[in-house]
């Protein structure tokens, strides 16, 4: 789209009638802000020492077309001279989690070794175990001749003899004969001797004593029942080369993970790929109302660290080191396919170049698949790249979308890396919202520089040729190492600032590398003062909702009153003389205001708009009121636009009277201009809303299908999880519903958890045994919709638009129907009526 360039003073002039730009330094340089101490780092000893009781295991902890409209936007820019600063880094250690760990005593022959880490005194006689952290890179078996092992290990020596390592017919199956400490001073492979804080590692498959170097990869082995153990390097390189017996590496899909299925309507041409072993005694006669589930023979080498010998789809990272991951393929068969385990990215790129209509599944693990297709986006050639499989972990699905480099014939692995590590942080309750942004603190996509994403929700941009996963979804936008404290920070600015780099208006859904940082140095700009850039313990609070809207000679704040609670949350840890808060992007507006940094290093206020059409109402990112103003200054009060955001000075009495009405929740209107000019005043409005800010959007219910639009819901993480046949059922979230005219959740829906977590832990445990029916039968999205009444106690169970079969409601009654009577007896607060969702995957963890 073409764009006229104006700057804001004279736009300013002509809609307001007087420039309202204002030097931020000028405003502020009164205030008294806080200085910030250093803290003094403590040093890091690798692998700290932790003793518990003997005994104990530590199991792993398992996102230009000028035709396009609303795309493209207008920029005007203008110079406006911000404070000074000092400039931050966010500076992320890579540290890896430091794993519980238990100390037990040498044993020279045991059947079940620990799963903790084994370690000796202060003076580095304590032997290693493995660290059981469940970041350790998953994987399985190659099915490959067994090549010579590299192992360049120094023979122990002492009363015990040379410990020899098992044969690899047996190595990782029977626990080793271990070395002692004492007959261990140096590692066994590269001789480096132990000291403090080099300290000995034992390895879980022949039990001799590493350093932390040698001694740094990790398996799953059978004699520790299939637990995640460190291991060398040597027995790392046998362990992956060793074949495995075919007929057992299997993979299960559920069709809710597969593409292009529809869970209710499963073709009757479909082979039935169900092992003998899946007909249990005593199981009902259940008619399934989903599509068939899919068995997958996979080829052998399925990954990096799979239990050998058992089924691939337990290992939790099947990215191999070097080259793709798997890659499910069609055979043509509705539902069925077939696994190609290493596939050559040379064919995959012509395939796609070609045209390929559908995109390339690529599995990540049994639970995350990563769809793949080459488009043509906005005249711009892009890498598509989705997730599928994050919403049973309580995360929206990722998609980025990535321009293509020129003559580009490798595909960007690094996606798919940092789709497991978002997967892997869902898992412990961190999850990605709107602005959110997720790191990589070594680089990505070729470049050091490259330092994560910053994930945001389509609003005006377009959608038309994208393959879209359900809802709700984020795009990914690739940041910069530079733009890191901003996306910490202030991430609205960092957005709208990449749509006035690009021209899309808010920004573009695209990522470009290699590209240059769009900001720099934090040491010029007015957040200086409002955000701690340095530790980040504190920042410029934003209330979910509240938009700021700047029309001719009038600005209106306005906040809902279901975010009251936010906003007295931000008032109480304000300043006494100054407010700040940040603001929501305002999807009312037809323009925003925007932030540049120039060449020399200075904060400009600039203004983005939706091309070709007029400008009525502009956005601003925060707003400041300061009680500086003296009433010796001839003025009410005063407005300036500063950066991209709206700075008020107000009397101190007129800040009182200002946070009074916040804390009341009632409007409040503030006068500028000077006391003898009231023809040519401006106004600044303190508005509540009644109507709250959209948000669930396009989420439906797996019951019947009903839309859970801008329904109050509840995240859970690590509340219920439960494991049965290989499966793991996990509640991940419950809505509070809305029924006739006024919603009947909670004024606080957290004073319900007990009653909520005993309901949803019924509903777990009557359906455990039956987990892999139901999986099977396509059904791995669950909904329990509860209705507690003074004179009428219900729950509905449902699954793809389907109330479950009459088998599984029979067994239901006799579990909810108890906890449900307790609750209607114990919740005294009117009607309350409430919907889980469940979702059943395989356990991988």
């Amino acid at each position: 789209m073409r764009q006229a360039v104006t700057t804001l003073s004279m736009w300013g002039e002509r809609h307001f009638g007087y420039t309202t730009l204002r030097d931020s330094s000028e405003t502020l340089g009164d205030e008294r802000w806080p200085q910030i101490p250093r803290l003094k780092e403590d040093s890091v000893i690798e692998e700290k020492e932790v003793e518990e009781d003997s005994g104990l295991e530590q199991t792993p902890t398992s996102e230009e077309q000028d035709a396009v409209v609303g795309g493209l936007a207008s920029v005007l820019p203008v110079e406006t001279p911000p404070p000074g600063g000092e400039q931050e880094h966010d500076l992320r250690p890579r540290l890896e989690a430091q794993p519980k760990v238990c100390k037990l005593p040498f044993v020279a022959k045991s059947d079940k070794e620990p799963g903790g880490d084994l370690r000796g005194g202060l003076g580095g006689g304590g032997g290693g175990g493995d660290g059981c952290d469940g970041g350790g890179g998953g994987g399985g078996a190659a099915n490959c001749l067994a090549t010579p092992s590299p192992d360049n290990d120094h023979p122990a020596s002492g009363s015990i003899g040379e410990a020899s390592t098992p044969p690899p017919s047996t190595l990782g199956e029977v626990a080793p004969v271990w070395v002692p400490d004492s007959q261990a001073p140096a590692c066994m492979k590269c001789g480096a001797k132990f000291t403090f804080t080099k300290r000995r590692h034992h390895c879980r498959a022949c039990g001799k004593v590493f350093c932390v170097v040698c001694c740094d990869q990790r398996c799953r082995l059978t004699h520790l029942d299939g637990k995640e153990g460190r291991v060398c390097v040597s027995c790392h390189f046998t362990l992956m080369n060793r074949s495995a017996p075919k007929d057992q590496r299997r993979v299960w899909f559920a069709d809710s993970l597969l593409p292009d299925t529809d869970a209710r309507d499963s073709s009757a041409g479909t082979p039935d790929h169900r092992p003998s072993n899946s007909s249990q005694p005593g199981r009902p006669s259940v008619m399934g109302t989903g599509g068939e589930a899919v068995e997958v023979d996979a080829p052998s080498g399925w990954g990096m660290g799979a239990l050998v010998g058992s089924p691939i789809g337990s290992s939790s990272n099947l990215i191999p080191s070097e080259g793709l991951p798997p890659i499910l393929t069609s055979t043509g068969v509705k539902g069925d396919y077939t696994v190609e385990e290493r596939p050559s990215e040379t064919s995959l790129m012509v395939e796609l170049e070609g045209g390929r209509a559908e995109p390339l599944v690529f599995v990540l693990n049994a639970n995350l698949l990563a769809m793949v297709k080459l488009i043509n986006y906005v005249n711009r050639r892009c890498w598509c790249i989705m997730s599928k499989g994050m919403h049973a972990v309580g995360q929206a699905e990722v998609v980025v979308l990535l321009q293509c480099l020129p003559d580009e014939k490798t595909f960007p692995r690094d996606i798919f890396s940092h789709f497991i590590q978002l997967y892997r942080d869902a898992l412990t309750g961190k999850v990605l919202n709107h602005l959110s942004h997720s790191t990589a603190s070594r680089g990505l996509l070729g470049s050091k520089e490259h330092a994560g994403f910053l994930y945001i929700r389509p609003t005006f941009q377009s959608l038309d040729g994208l393959p879209l996963p359900s809802q709700p979804f984020l795009f990914g936008l690739l940041i910069l190492r530079a733009e890191t404290p901003w996306a910490r920070a202030f991430p609205l600015r960092l957005m709208l600032r990449l749509g006035a780099e690009y021209r899309f208006y808010p920004c573009p859904l695209f990522s470009v590398r290699f590209r240059k940082a769009l900001f720099g140095e934090t040491s010029h700009t007015i957040m200086r003062l409002l955000v701690d850039f340095r530790f980040y313990r504190y920042t410029l609070p934003v209330v979910t909702g509240l938009m700021v809207d700047m029309e001719a000679r009038s600005t209106c704040i306005k906040i809902p009153k279901a975010r009251h609670s936010e906003l007295l949350k931000a008032l109480n840890k304000s300043n006494e003389h100054v407010l700040a808060m940040g603001a929501c992007f305002n999807e009312n507006a037809d323009s925003h205001l925007i932030c540049v940094q120039s060449e020399n290093g200075q904060y400009q206020t600039q203004a983005i708009s939706i091309h070709n059409k007029p400008r009525r109402v502009t956005g601003a990112c925060f707003f400041v009121f300061s009680g500086a103003l003296k009433i010796s200054s001839g003025y009410l009060a005063k407005s300036s636009i500063v950066e991209d955001g709206l700075m008020v000075q107000i009397t101190m009495e007129s800040m009182v009277e200002l946070r009074r009405s916040l804390r009341e929740m009632k409007d409040f209107t503030i006068s500028c201009g000077k006391l003898d000019q009231s023809d040519n005043q401006e106004f600044v409005y303190i508005q509540w809303l009644d109507q709250e800010p959209r948000f669930n959007k396009g989420i439906s219910s797996p019951i019947d299908g009903k839309s859970m639009e801008s329904i109050t819901s509840i995240k859970m993480f690590q509340r219920s999880e439960y494991r049965a046949n290989g499966k793991v059922i996990r509640w991940t979230e419950v809505f509070f519903l809305q029924r006739d005219k006024q919603a009947n959740r909670p004024a606080n829906p957290t004073s319900y958890s007990r009653l909520t977590e005993r309901l949803a832990r019924a509903f777990c445990l009557a359906l455990c045994p039956y987990l892999k029916l139901l999986k099977e039968d396509g059904m791995a999205k669950l909904g329990l919709r509860v209705t507690l009444e003074s004179q009428r106690t219900d729950y509905l169970a449902g699954s793809n638009g389907q109330p479950l079969p009459t088998q599984y409601m029979k067994i239901l009654d006799s579990a909810l129907m108890p906890v449900i009577q307790a609750g209607t007896l114990q919740q005294g607060e009117g009607p309350l009526e409430m919907e889980f969702i469940f979702y059943i995957q395989e356990n991988i963890s």
